[in-house]
């Protein structure tokens, strides 16, 4: 079983939202995607797909969007991005997803021999541009459920396991430093962390070795348009 990655494919099948305006790297993209999928990934792989990834506002208009998804191979493990504003409780949107597809919030599955979680996080501080209170609020909120997740995971973890957590939101600024997220990643354990929201001027590493665990960061229009395989 093979582990591949992609994040914030902003479909919009029901009410279209042309990407191209943010840039020619959007031209094309989701045809781009299937066409590295279908190439790359076999049934018994793993899609991470770390976020927004509808523009719908309701529930049901995310259905056409799923279905261009639901007869690529693979098992697609999905979380909330920020811009997901269809996704409202876990159960309803467990209950309408497509065959083949996981929803992951605060809690983890397994799938043989590795065990996936995750959670949307948020804004990260910053020692140059402290967070608003609001904004220090939603983060510290995120922190405990970062926690929730990392512990539902290793509740599953009963014979070595190895665990990836999908975030949506970057685990570090730009400066890569360590901090309370990356803290709590290292404390369970983490083998693999997968993020996206990040689109241009892009300052970070798309793959990063730190303290013994591998970040993917795997935004669509940054990495190509193709899915990054997690080694």
């Amino acid at each position: 079983m093979k582990i591949f990655a992609i994040s914030d494919l902003h479909l919009s099948v029901n009410n279209p939202k042309p990407m191209d305006i943010f840039g020619p790297t959007w031209e094309g993209y989701v045809d781009k995607i299937f066409a590295d999928w279908k190439e790359k990934v076999g049934e018994d792989d793993l899609v991470l797909m770390a976020g927004d990834f509808s523009w719908a506002m309701r529930l049901e208009d995310t259905a056409p969007d799923f279905e261009m998804l639901e007869n690529l191979p693979g098992k697609k493990i999905i979380i909330r991005g920020n811009h997901d504003y269809w996704w409202k409780s876990i159960s309803a949107v467990r209950a309408v997803l497509p065959k083949g597809f996981f929803a992951i919030q605060n809690d983890a599955m397994k799938f043989d021999d590795v065990i996936v979680c995750g959670t949307r996080l948020w804004t990260l501080p910053d020692r140059t541009k402290p967070l608003t209170p609001e904004n220090e609020k939603i983060y510290k909120r995120e922190l405990i459920r970062l926690e929730l997740t990392l512990q539902e995971a290793k509740k599953l973890q009963t014979a070595g396991e190895r665990i990836v957590c999908m975030l949506h939101y970057p685990p570090y600024t730009f400066r890569e430093e360590d901090n309370e997220v990356t803290a709590l990643l290292e404390k369970y354990g983490v083998w693999r962390v997968v993020y996206g929201h990040i689109h241009a001027f892009c300052r970070q590493n798309l793959v990063l070795d730190k303290n013994g665990i591998k970040y993917y960061l795997t935004s669509c229009d940054i990495v190509g348009n193709k899915l990054t395989e997690i080694e």
